[in-house]
């Protein structure tokens, strides 16, 4: 019996260590990425000011997995057929499946953006904002389109880039709020957390069409520009014909096949939409490796259920958190954080994820580096 995860991002990553666990040793395990190393996306954005930080925010999943690893691209899944399509023409059939693929930038069909914007999934996207960024000149002007998490966080390390020029980082969002998906005090802090930074910000209007100086708004406006980021948001993988599907709260996509994290719209016992977010990517990949558990049980004949009861998911995480260059804010229950306490606590973050998946090193170093960045924010 093979049981295959498709994707090695937080969803996938974690569901495969999980699955090493429990899983029966009579299982065959596969994991299938494109990439041969786990990208700890939620601090992607530090590579921009830091591109050291990126040797602490890659793992190598043959360190931190001991399983079969595939590196091909994933092109088409049937999950009611447990089939999935690599490099378009081998096929690998499995008995239990995840899709774990994520999700890519969004562009929306706005003409000039996907031609003339950077997005930031990968590192190559990082170093790329940071190049451009150090091609600009007193007086430019650089734009990041889309004020969700990532575009805060790469505003804010872009505008403590400048040090002693005036060049302006300007945020625009076409709803009223940064951060729009959250808790309006979230978004309270968060906005004064960029204005504190010197980020102009800009809501209420979108991104019409772009060309290489000029960016035309939604409102009718011109905004001239000399660098484009853009962080406005996802869709699914050209897996899944760009769709993010949407499954319930058992995560099913199909007979034996659960879809977990970005790549798809996840709506919990409660009905809730789930937000797309590290957070409950990772709590999401738990359920998912209790259910494919119960599959592969009854599926080796020792459960007599016809429909095996799945576990349900329910989305609650205990708070959000964002970096905003040299300060971050955490919303964690009722209280929001900011200063010290919110940068500790989005220290701990992120090396207690670098734990829980096995790379050990990865988290001391990332504390150390961040321990670097405080005591420098301190010292000045």
């Amino acid at each position: 019996m093979r049981v295959a995860v498709l994707g090695a991002g937080y969803a996938g990553l974690t569901l495969a260590r999980k699955l090493e666990q429990t899983l029966p040793d009579s299982v065959s395990l596969v994991v299938v990425d494109e990439q041969t190393e786990h990208l700890v996306q939620h601090e992607l954005h530090r590579v921009v000011r830091r591109p050291s930080l990126a040797e602490e925010i890659t793992v190598d999943l043959d360190d931190v997995l001991d399983c079969e690893i595939r590196q091909a691209t994933v092109t088409d899944v049937d999950p009611d057929a447990g089939v999935a399509t690599l490099d378009g023409s081998e096929t690998l059939s499995y008995d239990v499946g995840a899709v774990c693929l994520g999700a890519r930038t969004a562009f929306y069909g706005l003409p000039g953006v996907r031609e003339h914007a950077t997005p930031l999934k990968r590192l190559d996207d990082a170093h790329v904002i940071r190049e451009q960024f150090h091609g600009l000149s007193d007086g430019d002007r650089v734009v990041v389109g889309g004020a969700g998490l990532s575009g805060v966080q790469v505003a804010g390390e872009l505008a403590e880039m400048r040090e002693d020029s005036d060049i302006e980082v300007l945020l625009l969002e076409q709803e009223d709020a940064v951060a729009p998906a959250f808790p309006a005090s979230f978004q309270s802090a968060v906005h004064d957390a960029l204005v504190d930074a010197g980020v102009t910000v800009r809501t209420g209007t979108g991104v019409a069409e772009a060309d290489a100086d000029v960016i035309t708004l939604t409102d009718g406006s011109d905004l001239t520009m000399d660098q484009f980021v853009w962080t406005g948001g996802i869709e699914g993988s050209p897996a899944l014909d760009a769709d993010r599907p949407v499954v319930r709260a058992d995560l099913r996509l199909g007979e034996s096949t659960f879809a977990v994290g970005d790549a798809a719209r996840v709506v919990d016992s409660d009905g809730e939409a789930v937000p797309a977010s590290a957070a409950a990517a990772i709590r999401e990949a738990r359920v998912a490796a209790d259910n494919i558990g119960t599959l592969v049980e009854r599926l080796q004949g020792s459960s007599g259920e016809f429909q095996p009861r799945l576990t349900q998911y329910q989305f609650n995480v205990p708070g959000w958190l964002v970096s905003v260059g040299d300060d971050a804010v955490a919303k964690v229950g009722p209280s929001v954080l900011t200063g010290r306490a919110a940068l500790a606590l989005k220290t701990t973050v992120g090396a207690g994820y670098l734990g829980t998946v096995g790379a050990v090193q990865n988290a001391v170093d990332l504390v150390s580096e961040e321990l670097d960045l405080t005591g420098e924010v301190e010292n000045e």
